[in-house]
């Protein structure tokens, strides 16, 4: 699987260590920043390209990471096509991608640490889309909320 991964410096810590991990584990990692520890540095400008890539195909799966996760998550679920969570247990990592086609998982890299979060990158990308005609049905509510139907 190729995992897009891309965070501020509130999780560039976390995602150093995830990244050698998902490696490990035998997965490609486009790797969208950033790149060095900045305290300046704005999460929009690693999740937005990270959502984008998800949504183009380019990528399989991301994660974001920003300090809390929020507004990685807040910002990152304004590319259209994206469906991204905050995350911080086991069920929810999973169930998100089962039921709601979860694409984009997020964290905080103050607020979870690395065990946890490699738990929950593991539990992510295990995880497949149920197709039940219940989800695609919610799914598709959804889609008619981001093209402006609904």
């Amino acid at each position: 699987m190729l995992i897009g991964i891309a965070t501020d410096h509130g999780g560039f810590g976390l995602k150093e260590e995830l990244v050698a991990r998902i490696r490990a584990a035998g997965h490609e990692v486009v790797d969208f920043g950033a790149h060095t520890l900045d305290p300046d540095d704005d999460y929009p400008d690693f999740v937005v390209p990270l959502g984008q890539a998800v949504v183009a195909g380019q990528v399989d799966r991301g994660v974001a990471i920003c300090g809390s996760g929020v507004g990685a998550s807040v910002c990152v679920n304004k590319v259209k096509g994206v469906r991204a969570c905050l995350i911080h247990d086991h069920f929810s990592a999973k169930q998100g991608v089962e039921d709601d086609h979860m694409n984009i998982l997020c964290m905080g890299g103050r607020t979870v640490g690395p065990e946890v979060a490699w738990d929950l990158v593991q539990t992510f990308l295990a995880a497949q889309f149920s197709q039940a005609p219940r989800h695609l049905r919610r799914l598709g509510k959804v889609a008619s909320l981001e093209s402006g139907e609904r």
